[in-house]
């Protein structure tokens, strides 16, 4: 039985690309980022990476790298479920702010905390501790139990809704997982023991 997990932070997005904070905001993959995307496809195939079942968010920065990974294995007829616990985390006010901006109208220290503190959230926004909160529960209810059952699962989705799942799979806490750095299109191969656990961890880079 397999019990692979495979995780893919969408590619470079344009909003990544002019260093703006993008949560929730719909917007599209830039030419490096679907680059990416089709290389972490390569990257599996070459590996013999296929899948069962793809989960992704209701972000299209996500849904597309995900399309563009089934492209390039040929399982563009795959079962895909998207769903908004596995959106970005969402910065609220901040949304659609250049960083450097931020820090100049709020002060570094403070938009460090908003970034990297584990429990304090942006005005109008989410902590990490709030994405792990509606993250966590999805990945144990839905994305798990299709884990367990033998099945091949991809999930392409953000940065912080990732960490939320690896932060229970390689067993971070809430002091270490805020700096957990996740490339861009880059796909981390879970193998899951009988018990859930982590067998073998694989970061497929360029």
């Amino acid at each position: 039985m397999d019990r692979l997990l495979v995780l893919a932070r969408h590619g470079q997005s344009d909003w990544n690309l002019k260093n703006l904070f993008t949560g929730w905001k719909n917007v599209e993959l830039t030419d490096l980022g679907v680059q990416e995307a089709r290389a972490a496809g390569q990257r599996l195939k070459q590996r013999g990476i296929g899948f069962d079942v793809v989960f992704t968010s209701d972000l299209m920065r996500a849904q597309k790298t995900c399309q563009l990974i089934l492209e390039e294995l040929g399982q563009t007829n795959i079962e895909v479920i998207h769903d908004q616990a596995l959106n970005e985390r969402d910065y609220g006010d901040l949304t659609g702010l250049n960083k450097d901006d931020a820090r100049q109208r709020w002060g570094e220290e403070q938009v460090h905390i908003w970034r990297r503190s584990y429990d304090v959230a942006p005005p109008g926004g989410e902590s990490l501790k709030d994405t792990v909160a509606r993250a966590l529960p999805y990945y144990v209810t839905n994305i798990l139990p299709r884990v367990m059952q033998g099945q091949r699962v991809l999930v392409a989705a953000h940065g912080n809704s990732l960490r939320a799942l690896i932060m229970v799979l390689d067993r971070l806490n809430s002091q270490t997982i805020p700096g957990v750095e996740l490339s861009t299109g880059v796909p981390l191969v879970y193998k899951l023991d009988a018990d859930t656990s982590v067998i073998e961890k694989t970061i497929l880079e360029a």
